[in-house]
């Protein structure tokens, strides 16, 4: 496990090497389908682009997560995360919109697009960079348990997709079928949409603290320790490896408060011991026979 410092340090890391690889493929699509005119092209590469600035709020939101507690923010500031990730998905369906309207201009000017050689060579070579960018990302994302770069992982895995249909659109543009290019880019306007509501979805339920963690096994690991009679009232919240636990533990009632203090810590290491991620566990040692039916 990664101290949160070390973390945050490394998840700063991948995202500016990410940052200047979208750039570099977005600069690229974008300056290529203006001058050949192909909207698909020239959609793909804003994609491309607005992960840069997707990018650029992850790092926002990771210098903010990376604070340690204070005050007003007793368990941290780890939530901030998932707020960038939040504002990665909405500037997704910003670009998604823009697209679709671009696309829909087209159908009515019947503007020309032409493809050459290099139109493939572009977008083949971004392909490249985008799978090992989508694949680098993701890699580091599941070390760190970071919500922002698995979000912007998803995002980029997206872009491979897009530029394949970019593709079939050269393709079809070339063999005389140009009206395939703008329906092409509302197809990329849904793909992006839809990895903009995956990551929002997700962000939700860590926001809402929704429960991470199922209560039966974290109960089953309790009642094994000895000294523990019972367990209730589990809770799990948080987001993936930054996950907060309080549960209710039942001990005789004639039990010392040294002893029901030492077996708080081991049900707090027990829990540590066997579940991935844990933050902090919060245990109220209770005697058995005032526990509420």
């Amino acid at each position: 496990m990664y101290d949160m410092e070390s973390r945050f340090r490394k998840i700063r890391k991948v995202m500016i090497y990410v940052l200047f690889l979208n750039l570099a493929v977005s600069f690229a699509k974008i300056a290529y389908g203006f001058y050949t005119n192909v909207l698909s092209m020239q959609s793909d590469g804003f994609h491309s682009l607005f992960d840069g600035v997707s990018n650029i709020v992850g790092l926002i939101g990771i210098q903010i997560a990376a604070k340690p507690p204070d005050k007003e923010h007793p368990y941290g500031h780890r939530k901030f995360e998932t707020l960038a990730s939040i504002m990665i998905a909405v500037i997704l369906a910003v670009v998604a919109f823009e697209i679709v309207h671009s696309a829909f201009e087209r159908f009515g000017n019947g503007n020309q697009p032409h493809v050459t050689a290099i139109s493939f060579v572009v977008m083949f070579g971004t392909m490249v960079v985008n799978y090992a960018v989508t694949t680098y990302e993701s890699k580091h994302g599941r070390e760190l348990s970071s919500e922002v770069l698995l979000a912007d992982s998803a995002h980029t895995k997206s872009d491979i997709y897009v530029s394949l249909s970019v593709i079939v659109g050269l393709i079809a543009i070339h063999f005389g079928y140009p009206i395939i290019d703008p329906a092409i880019s509302i197809v990329i306007a849904l793909v992006i949409l839809h990895a903009g509501a995956e990551i929002i979805f997700h962000s939700i339920s860590i926001l809402c603290d929704e429960s991470q963690i199922d209560t039966d096994d974290i109960a089953q690991v309790v009642r094994n320790i000895e000294g523990v009679i019972d367990c209730h009232k589990i809770r799990t919240r948080g987001p993936p490896g930054n996950v907060y636990v309080d549960l209710h533990v039942e001990v005789d009632p004639i039990m010392s408060t040294y002893k029901s203090h030492t077996i708080s810590h081991i049900v707090q290491y027990r829990i540590k011991e066997n579940f991935d991620g844990i933050e902090d566990v919060l245990v109220h040692i209770e005697p058995a026979h005032t526990r509420s039916i």
